[in-house]
């Protein structure tokens, strides 16, 4: 914001300056009137009291009417007297209008949330507002004593100065940032104007600069660039899932397959049993990468902190190690949350390792657990909170800490400070998608040398632990054989999976796209047992195609499968209560367990 001559125009400047000297012009003339009238009355005074006063004055040389000099001088006095009383209505009328514009100016002044200096042109301080001790905490004597550019930062002293230079060149002010100090040791980000003032020479003498705090404004800005950051790697990574699903599970079908046929002393086993290890493990990346995206697969249920930290609390004793030191501070009253237990644990347990490898000469690991209600005073700092009641889990360790820089890349996907080879930077990356997901925040507090603290805030839910349902074997499905309408559009996908339901007997009719699949169905006579399809597919989608067959077949069993994100699954209206979903890239006992547990239904 530029003062006077950015805000209002010259034409304001002009005006004030024209305004000030009417007023002055004004004052000589009352002042000026003045004077001519006292020695008026002064001479007519002089006049009528000089015979008494000069007794040799001869009356031939001195004719003098009395009573015209008496009646002169009345007249004077009253003419004085008005005059007075005139005098003092303008000069009330002056005042008045003084008094005005210094109220005006202390309500700018005092009420600005803007920082109002004037400096000369050497950067001595002249005026300083009072919003400066209300957002710096210096007093008005204590930036009397220094210079304007001393809470400068040192790193932006110089734009700062060049800025000024170029305003006292060119009588233009431009805007610049830098940071200041607070009085308690803080640094803020002010943005600057500076405008000059010249004498009648139209030399620049003082420098009228505004400051205004924009602090919060740049953490918004870089928490705004740092989210859009993060989405983009978040659709990225989402949107290679099907792709990457779909070749993970030919890499580990058709590895699958040479085990069965490679007996385990050939020499090229271990190269089969390193190619399905190396895509389980790709396949590991990319649920990570879908946890960090926030579209992983969850299985949220009612749950409780406290219990989920018990439970694994040798498992985390034994993680870090005797030379380091877990105490676990739980609180009673912390409430449920809906979340799905294997992720948190999953947070629990990276948040650990972190804590552990920033102490590797030992330490002391906090584990604390809460009830918090994040209120308007957080919402304040952090404009996308929603405000209420949540439990808190906060881990706190005594390690080596993290500078600013290192914290605004922690969540980055890939992002990691351990040597080649320790870690895949993804722990706090999905940590971070994880707790996203569940509707909560996870925030870090950390200094260099002095430990680090995340904190994470899960919504409260109202209810009680559900417990964890325990898994039953697939349902055995009568040795018949069975008819299955494989519809995928992967060809290479497709032909694996007829060649795999083939080989366990199974008659498989396969279609690349839903339009194939109806005309197959139509054309054959015999029944079909079970509808395995793809979920979304050029044209029709799988839930549509399931839904014409299930009209025109009534008790065709149907059975999902999909490489895509929960979200874009959701879209296709499937999502419900008891709906099944084979999640690629999947084994080949995962797909013949699916189908068995489809075709038990079916059983008559």
């Amino acid at each position: 914001m530029k003062l006077f001559t950015s805000a209002f125009g010259n034409n304001a400047t002009e005006f004030a300056g024209e305004t000030w000297r009417r007023s002055e012009r004004r004052q000589w003339w009352l002042s000026s009137t003045a004077i001519a009238v006292s020695l008026i009355l002064t001479s007519g005074i002089v006049s009528i009291l000089l015979p008494s006063m000069i007794p040799q004055l001869e009356p031939s040389s001195y004719a003098f009417d009395t009573d015209i000099a008496a009646h002169a001088l009345v007249g004077i006095i009253l003419l004085f007297d008005v005059y007075v009383v005139f005098q003092q209505v303008q000069l009330s009328r002056f005042r008045k209008q003084l008094a005005e514009r210094e109220e005006q100016f202390r309500l700018i002044s005092e009420n600005a949330a803007d920082m109002i200096a004037v400096v000369d042109t050497n950067g001595q301080r002249l005026y300083n507002s009072p919003s400066y001790e209300k957002l710096l905490g210096y007093t008005q004597e204590e930036l009397g004593k220094t210079s304007a550019f001393d809470q400068i930062h040192e790193d932006d002293r110089k734009a700062v100065v060049d800025a000024a230079g170029e305003a006292r060149r060119t009588g233009m002010g431009r805007t610049v940032e830098y940071r200041i100090r607070h009085k308690d040791g803080r640094w803020l980000t002010l943005e600057s104007t500076a405008s000059v003032v010249r004498n009648r020479d139209g030399e620049v003498k003082k420098l009228v600069i505004v400051n205004r705090n924009i602090t919060e404004r740049k953490q918004l800005e870089e928490q705004l660039h740092r989210s859009q950051k993060l989405e983009a790697i978040g659709r990225l990574s989402g949107g290679v899932a099907h792709d990457f699903n779909n070749l993970l599970g030919l890499i580990i079908g058709y590895s699958e397959a040479l085990q069965e046929r490679i007996p385990p002393d050939d020499q090229f086993r271990e190269a089969v049993d390193e190619i399905q290890n190396a895509g389980k493990r790709a396949a590991a990346l990319t649920q990570q990468l879908l946890a960090f995206s926030r579209k992983q697969v969850l299985e949220p249920r009612i749950l409780n902190l406290n219990t989920i930290i018990l439970d694994v609390e040798k498992m985390l004793r034994r993680l870090v190690g005797e030379d380091i030191q877990i105490d676990l501070v739980l609180a009673p009253d912390t409430g449920t949350v809906k979340a799905d237990r294997s992720q948190i644990e999953q947070v629990i347990l990276n948040l650990v390792v972190n804590a552990r490898d920033a102490m590797p000469d030992g330490g002391k690991l906090i584990i604390e657990t809460g009830k918090w209600t994040l209120d308007r005073s957080t919402v304040l700092r952090h404009p996308y909170v929603i405000p209420g009641p949540y439990a808190m889990l906060k881990v706190t360790d005594t390690g080596c800490g993290m500078d600013a820089e290192l914290q605004s890349h922690i969540f980055e996907p890939f992002f990691t400070t351990k040597e080649k080879g320790k870690g895949t930077g993804l722990g706090l990356a999905t940590a971070y998608g994880v707790i996203k997901q569940s509707g909560g925040y996870i925030w870090v507090d950390s200094e260099v040398g002095k430990g680090t603290t995340f904190r994470i805030y899960l919504p409260e839910a109202n209810g009680f632990n559900e417990p964890v349902p325990e898994a039953k074997p697939a349902a055995k499905v009568a040795p018949e054989r069975r008819t299955i309408l494989v519809v995928e559009d992967e060809r290479s996908l497709r032909k694996l999976t007829r060649k795999t339901l083939g080989d366990a007997g199974h008659k498989v009719f396969e279609a690349g796209d839903a339009a194939e699949a109806l005309e197959i169905s139509r054309k054959t006579t015999d029944t079909i047992d079970l509808l395995l399809t793809d979920v979304i597919m050029p044209g029709m989608s799988g839930k549509k195609l399931a839904d014409v067959l299930v009209v025109e077949r009534p008790g065709i069993g149907v059975l999902y499968m999909s490489g895509y994100t929960d979200g874009q699954i959701a879209t296709q209206g499937i999502l419900e209560q008891g709906t099944t979903i084979l999640r690629k890239p999947f084994t080949r006992d995962e797909l013949m367990r699916q189908v068995e547990n489809a075709l038990s239904v079916m059983v008559r």
